[in-house]
């Protein structure tokens, strides 16, 4: 199984370093690109101003020029003007937003069967340019593609590529010193950082405290297996700089336990059991705004401790009906991933094993604990950015980010805060914010344009758009994602989609393969 596996990888990473864009859903970069027109909502919190041009010249932002007033004809003499060889993008009544950054991409995996083109078009169809993927096939085959997407050889993202600790290492890592010296190794390999599952707290303190040495990042799912002995508080003093999902927090804010209320028939290999108690977990934690839940998210605040919160990945466990009807697994969700999603003892996060009306009541209480924490925690000044952790759960790589927007607005925010945690407090996390995450001159051209108003509605961000009665009494869809521009290439995010499903159909003909509902 092990030499089937990393023969696996190195297919896939020469079939990757192979593939040239095939598709006619890009072009560019323009060596002078100009957006007229446009509602600009720039990331950073400010309002709405409109009508705007920006200028790029090949792939950097070098004009920001508000041209006019709202209902008032556009003085031409005002608007920059076009060279030749340029390039123009008639963006008039509609809104340009810095492109999305999802803190927690998982590019595609094996027993999904997604494969990067497939899931690199769903992002970008759904505006996101940045990808930090926390762990995945290996660091080789990750950076592999980051190398790819940075000459435009294939239709990506912007990649940030995290390795899980200890991945590759050829035994277990028991030491302190084994623990830096992988540290080292995985930074000559080219990773941006490392995704901690948890370890022993020494192990864990060495490993933070090299790879803050090099200069990288981190971000770490507090497995329970590990949390009882060092949780997300731990994490943050040791230097970690992003948590991941909730797992630890709870733990850092227990008063009157040290450990999970665990049922004593419990195993960590049973779905059901890890995913239903873990609905339980916020109920055990000191109440929201006690002296202790105040002394630890104030001391987290301190230590510019970043959450990436991926509500959207647990949205199942409170309204399973909702999650595997979503409208669009017929037409984009490719046969193995949803094989993968059905009642299973094997594949993680298939926990259907009989989910029912108790176990989504205890996490919709759950969801309002840890709402609470993450709205207050962004009022505080604290970080909150974006991540979907998408291919599993039901859950869709693009559509899923976009439920992850609609559920921190769930949580509290304004939705121009939401905006600002799908971009600008992700490239701060990242150490990227000179580069992307805001729309300002000299920073890359990563946008997304589309011709709804994602504040008054984010689901018009979803590729199937949102639906609207016209004053006619007419049913229409609105929306979807119209240019997603990634430094500078500019992608037709409809004809992304286009290209997705007709890889889903092809597969589905090969399959003889149609999407059913489990036990039908």
């Amino acid at each position: 199984m092990n030499k089937f596996f990393f023969l696996f990888l190195l297919l896939s990473s020469l079939i990757g370093s192979a593939q040239e864009i095939n598709s006619d859903a890009a072009e560019g970069p323009f060596s002078q690109l100009i957006i007229r027109g446009a509602t600009l909502i720039n990331g950073n919190g400010a309002p709405p101003i409109g009508p705007v041009d920006i200028t790029i010249e090949d792939h950097t932002i070098v004009g920001i020029q508000v041209v006019g007033y709202p209902g008032v004809a556009i003085n031409e003499s005002k608007r920059p003007k076009l060279k030749a060889g340029g390039h123009e993008i008639d963006a008039h009544g509609q809104f340009v937003l810095p492109g999305f950054i999802d803190m927690h991409g998982h590019i595609g995996g094996v027993a999904q069967g997604a494969d990067w083109d497939y899931v690199f078009r769903l992002w970008l169809a759904h505006g996101v340019t940045t990808v930090r993927e926390p762990s995945g096939r290996g660091v080789e085959y990750a950076v592999n593609l980051k190398k790819q997407s940075a000459k435009n050889t294939i239709i990506a993202p912007r990649i940030l590529a995290y390795t899980g600790f200890g991945q590759g290492s050829k035994n277990q890592i028991s030491t302190p010193e084994q623990a830096r010296e992988w540290v080292r190794q995985n930074a000559k390999n080219g990773a941006d950082g490392i995704k901690f599952f948890g370890a022993e707290p020494e192990i864990m303190i060495a490993a933070l405290d090299e790879n803050k040495k090099l200069g990288l990042r981190s971000a770490c799912h507090h497995a329970q297996l590990s949390v009882a002995r060092w949780n997300a508080l731990q994490s943050a003093r040791a230097g970690l700089t992003t948590m991941e999902h909730w797992y630890g927090l709870p733990e850092a804010l227990f008063d009157d336990r040290t450990v999970q209320n665990y049922p004593l028939d419990y195993n960590y290999q049973n779905e059901q059991h890890r995913f239903g108690e873990a609905g339980k977990l916020w109920k055990q934690a000191a109440a929201p705004y006690s002296t202790h839940w105040n002394n630890v998210m104030n001391e987290l605040i301190d230590l510019d401790f970043t959450m990436v919160p991926t509500f959207n990945i647990y949205e199942a466990s409170r309204d399973l009906h909702r999650a595997r009807r979503a409208e669009w697994h017929e037409d984009f969700t490719l046969p193995s991933l949803w094989k993968f999603y059905q009642p299973s003892k094997i594949s993680h996060g298939s926990y259907w094993h009989f989910w029912g009306t108790e176990e989504e009541v205890a996490w919709k209480e759950n969801f309002k604990l840890w709402m609470t924490f993450i709205n207050e925690y962004k009022n505080r000044g604290g970080r909150v950015t974006t991540g979907s952790d998408s291919g599993f759960i039901f859950q869709l790589y693009g559509f899923a980010y976009i439920r992850e927007l609609e559920l921190l607005r769930e949580a509290g925010f304004h939705p121009l805060e939401v905006i600002r945690a799908a971009t600008l407090n992700g490239a701060e996390a990242l150490g990227i914010d000179k580069q992307t995450g805001s729309i300002e001159i000299g920073k890359d051209a990563d946008f997304v344009i589309i011709e709804e108003n994602p504040l008054q509605n984010m689901k018009v961000l979803y590729g199937t758009g949102a639906i609207k009665l016209t004053e006619n009494n007419e049913v229409v869809r609105v929306g979807g994602v119209k240019y997603t521009i990634r430094q500078g290439v500019i992608y037709d995010a409809k004809k992304l989609l286009s290209e997705v499903k007709e890889m889903v159909d092809i597969a589905k003909e090969k399959e003889n393969f149609k999407i059913t509902q489990p036990g039908n």
